[in-house]
């Protein structure tokens, strides 16, 4: 269990394979904790209610939306964002490089949720079809409206192309 201070408790969380120790109020969100305390941005901070995904991280692997977890409650998980997707030597995800091969993305604000989601969605197995992925993905607005590339940028790399 963490240790309490009058200022908060400490979490102990692996984020994007470093080890972080960070000392919180109890009430404090994964989301709110990576962007305002670990300052690793490119998570947005969209509805803050759950409803649009743009906060979507995976959690010990599968896809949470951060900012309806509570970080206090995430002692010892592994937690993957954006940021985290890059190899040592700087190479793409493959879902990144098929965002940008496919135009995925217009304004970009919602693409590292629909990144991460769409990681997950194919690590669960749900990126067999098109209508899979969207329905899969349902949780992820864009309001651009890119939804027919960021099928197919899923698709692509569900299919093995883009691996």
């Amino acid at each position: 269990m963490p240790n309490s201070s009058a200022e908060g408790r400490a979490v102990s969380l692996t984020v994007n394979g470093v080890l972080r120790v960070v000392e919180i109020d109890e009430r404090t969100s994964l989301l709110d904790l990576l962007r305002e305390r670990l300052h690793l941005t490119g998570t947005k901070k969209g509805c803050d209610a759950g409803a649009c995904g743009a906060c979507t991280v995976l959690v010990d692997g599968a896809r949470v939306n951060a900012c309806l977890n509570l970080a206090i409650r995430l002692q010892d998980a592994e937690v993957t964002t954006v940021e985290g997707l890059t190899t040592g030597d700087g190479d793409l995800h493959p879902l990144q490089r098929a965002f940008i091969d496919r135009d995925a993305f217009q304004c970009g604000y919602c693409t590292p949720g629909q990144i991460m989601s769409g990681i997950g969605c194919i690590r669960e197995g749900r990126a067999g079809s098109r209508a899979e992925i969207r329905e899969w993905m349902s949780g992820n607005i864009c309001r651009c409206g890119c939804y027919p590339r960021i099928v197919d940028a899923v698709r692509h790399v569900a299919a093995g192309e883009g691996a």
